[in-house]
């Protein structure tokens, strides 16, 4: 047989395409686990019966159809689309994908944009899209497994439509896996002998994720194929072992634990922030992600609660580094459970973004005059530096003067918590600034 012309279109022949490809849904009633989008009253069969599509966001936990969906109803509708990876593409990528757009709008073609991830798109990027999509010159079709309401920018979701996706359940993973054994399409073996439990087991194992269960069945027959072995329970468990197939650290599922861990932390529950940690070092996670996680938690959760929550921290991170793996491991444990377990602040996470705020709302305003330097005579004829106290000159080192520029005079960004440190900071600038309102 003569090899295939080298061509940017050619695609391998279908037996050697990765199964969870071949099974991909070719209609919507094909769709697994999401009757209340497909069946009749659905509103995905809904909109296929228009021949429009409107702007939507795809919302659901990974593997539950939302990339397949979008490709289905987009070739259902006739419409052309062009797939932009939140990841690699900017707002370069994005801008020549519009170019394509409107020439296709020039020749009467419509236009689906679809965004993958779309919640690692900034909101500078996100920005960029909203004027084409609402103009028409293209239909934003994007999918994420996190709330829209909190990674999607207001005028962009305003403007689309949430679609919400649902984990699919074992019995329709056990359904999908059957077909995918015995389809043409799939693995084409009818008669493949498989000892009972195992396909439930891996739809257990698959937790909803239908790519992640085709994968795995796929592997369990190649194995078995090739080395003449039965597939049983035994055999699926030796293969998946400490289950780090489950586990993409480029993927869904690497936000989901690291999110998971954060939580845990920020939530002062040390057995499920340490049980999340075992969960990513078993599956093979990079240390530093954890340790990038609990610095940031340091700072961002506990602050000056605990100011020492950040030196342990880091002390971890370079006592992990020092040791290696397995004792390293446990100065991982230790900060993890100290974090954890101490007392909870983000009023340092407050004043940054409140007086960034006020930064970006007011611009440079101009320094007080009392506040600038005056190095040189002309300068302190100008009034620099003028009418500014001196601290140790005063009793306690300290005498009450304005900071801030004129127009945030009597601003408190810095409210500190009652809890842990914090208190006795409270207490402290409650004394000495009695002009400051410290909320009780």
């Amino acid at each position: 047989m003569s090899q295939p012309k080298e061509n940017f279109f050619y695609f391998p022949q279908p037996n050697l395409q990765p199964l969870a490809f071949r099974m991909r849904p070719q209609k919507l009633e094909d769709v697994v686990g999401q009757p209340h989008l497909t069946e009749e009253k659905g509103i995905l069969n809904r909109i296929i019966k228009t021949g429009t599509l409107p702007s939507m966001i795809f919302w659901g936990p990974p593997g539950s159809g939302k990339t397949s969906t979008a490709l289905l109803i987009t070739k259902q509708c006739g419409y052309q689309m062009l797939s932009i990876s939140a990841v690699a593409s900017g707002v370069k990528d994005i801008k020549e994908s519009v170019r394509i757009a409107e020439k296709n709008l020039a020749d009467s073609k419509k236009t689906v944009f679809f965004i993958d991830e779309i919640h690692r798109f900034h909101k500078g990027q996100q920005s960029v899209l909203l004027p084409y999509v609402e103009s028409g010159v293209v239909v934003l079709i994007g999918s994420t497994t996190e709330n829209p309401s909190f990674e999607v920018i207001g005028p962009l979701l305003s403007r689309t439509q949430v679609i919400v996706f649902k984990k699919i359940s074992n019995l329709e993973l056990v359904k999908l896996l059957k077909t995918a054994i015995e389809s043409e399409k799939g693995l084409n073996i009818p008669h493949l002998k498989v000892e009972d439990g195992v396909l439930e087991s891996i739809a257990e194992l698959a937790d909803g994720d239908a790519r992640q269960a085709l994968n795995l069945i796929e592997i369990v027959v190649s194995i078995s194929q090739k080395q003449n072995l039965p597939i049983t329970i035994s055999m699926v468990g030796d293969i998946l072992q400490k289950q780090s197939f489950l586990y993409d650290k480029s993927g869904e599922e690497h936000y989901n634990m690291l999110s998971a861990f954060h939580k845990s932390l920020r939530g002062s529950d040390p057995d499920g922030a340490v049980y999340w940690m075992c969960r990513m070092m078993e599956a093979g996670e990079h240390p530093h992600s954890i340790f990038r996680r609990l610095i940031a938690c340091a700072s961002e959760d506990i602050g000056n609660a605990d100011p020492r929550a950040l030196q342990v921290a880091v002390a971890a991170q370079q006592a992990y580094d020092f040791l290696g793996e397995p004792e390293g491991r446990l100065s991982m444990a230790q900060a993890t459970l100290y974090i954890a377990s101490a007392p909870k602040s983000n009023a340092s996470y407050k004043a940054l973004h409140q007086a960034t705020a006020d930064v970006r709302e007011h611009g440079s305003l101009p320094v007080p005059l009392h506040l600038r330097n005056a190095p040189t005579q002309l300068m302190k004829s100008a009034g620099y530096g003028k009418e500014y106290k001196y601290a140790h000159d005063f009793p306690g080192a300290f005498v009450e003067q304005e900071f801030l520029p004129r127009e945030l005079i009597k601003r408190v960004y810095y409210q500190p918590s009652t809890r842990g440190y914090e208190k006795m900071i409270r207490s402290w600038l409650r004394q000495l600034w009695k002009s400051k309102n410290y909320n009780d």
